[in-house]
């Protein structure tokens, strides 16, 4: 059985894209091993179909954070039995990188965001041109590369000239199994889920409760704001309309969900980041760039697999033009309603064919009676 090691630092609790991707390649037959960081508060583990490693650390953030955790990973990865590397966003980049360069194994990259321009690197030059060198250096030696949305990844295109397959951040089905809202009456409840942090609109959807005295606002998750805007929410005379969840399990959040009225999802132009994320930022009509599809098709779940006997040597992308780069984010159209991640529900109207990614840096298209989609290797 062909193993795979993918890297994040967060404490895995709640990165709910990255359960995905894990339960993806374990279903397609791949031993999976995730290894992520644990927290003082971090909660404890649900049983997954997967292995999981949280290294304790004595840093917590900056500069000596990211050093620490991408030494011990590096050395982790260095030893441990491995046929692939899978780097979850760019600060996993460098561990993962060289690591897959001193053994010889694949390495697959996951943008979740564009890194270098989230608002908290805002006015740090020097911070985000790291960060951009650390790109700069390690994406040329990506075997396989996805994205969240269209437009980061034309961004990435533009800056680099890789071209990225997108996955877009769509959850299991979960039809039937939830107990959803039969009435629409008041109290009104709205729901903010995400992190509590600059850009992301808490703030100002506190004080708009003011102003909405049939609603009631529900904030499940946490970040670098949410003890000051608990204590700013306290001091308010509408307190008892404002509710702070915390960090909520993924089944508790899907519940909470179904039970809501709106959902709210309110970003500031902080950034590239910001500006092109997904809310922003509507997917244009697929498109093609030397034969290679930017966005995956798939209408069931479980995907079909490719036999992990696929898995061989490393072999490098071929990188695209960089004299030619595509239209810039700012043009992209509206979204293709057959564009989907491989976590989405069937849908009404599905395509005739499959997009089938490989670690060669190749992409395949081919028809099928029953359209689904093969597992990112």
């Amino acid at each position: 059985m062909k193993r795979i090691i993918l890297a994040v630092t967060n404490d895995v609790v709640t990165d709910q894209r990255v359960d995905r991707t894990c339960r993806t390649l374990t279903q397609a037959g791949y031993s999976v091993t995730l290894i992520g960081r644990r927290l003082p508060d971090s909660p404890s583990l649900t049983s997954r179909p997967y292995s999981v490693c949280r290294m304790r650390l004595l840093f917590k953030r900056n500069v000596w954070f990211y050093a620490e955790y991408n030494v011990r990973l590096f050395l982790k990865l260095l030893f441990a039995p491995a046929d692939a590397f899978w780097a979850n966003d760019t600060d996993t980049l460098p561990a993962c990188t060289l690591a897959a360069l001193l053994r010889r194994r694949r390495l697959c990259f996951d943008a979740h965001e564009l890194f270098p321009d989230v608002p908290e690197l805002i006015g740090r030059p020097r911070v985000q041109a790291v960060w951009r060198k650390v790109e700069r250096i390690c994406l040329p030696r990506v075997d396989a590369a996805f994205t969240v949305c269209q437009s980061v990844a034309d961004v990435y295109h533009s800056r680099y000239g890789i071209n990225m397959t997108v996955v877009r951040n769509l959850p299991l089905s979960a039809v039937g199994s939830l107990k959803v809202r039969s009435t629409f009456a008041p109290p009104y409840t709205l729901l903010y889920q995400g992190a509590v942090n600059v850009g992301r609109g808490v703030r100002e959807l506190v004080d708009a409760m003011q102003h909405l005295p049939q609603c009631r606002l529900v904030v499940a998750g946490v970040g670098d704001l949410y003890t000051s805007l608990l204590r700013y929410a306290s001091t308010l005379d509408w307190s008892d309309r404002i509710q702070f969840l915390g960090r909520l399990e993924p089944d508790r959040l899907h519940a909470l969900t179904a039970q809501a009225h709106l959902g709210l999802c309110l970003l500031e132009d902080l950034g590239l980041n910001y500006r092109y994320s997904l809310p922003n930022s509507p997917n244009p009509a697929p498109r093609k760039r030397k034969g290679r599809p930017t966005a995956f098709t798939s209408c069931v779940w479980p995907p079909t697999s490719i036999p992990p006997s696929s898995v061989g040597a490393p072999s490098r992308p071929t990188l695209a033009n960089k004299s030619s780069p595509p239209p810039p984010p700012s043009s992209v159209g509206t979204t293709s309603s057959t564009f989907s991640s491989p976590h989405s529900a069937p849908c009404s109207n599905p395509p005739r064919f499959t997009l089938r990614p490989c670690l060669s840096g190749d992409f395949k298209k081919t028809h099928t009676r029953t359209p689904s989609l093969t597992p990112f290797i």
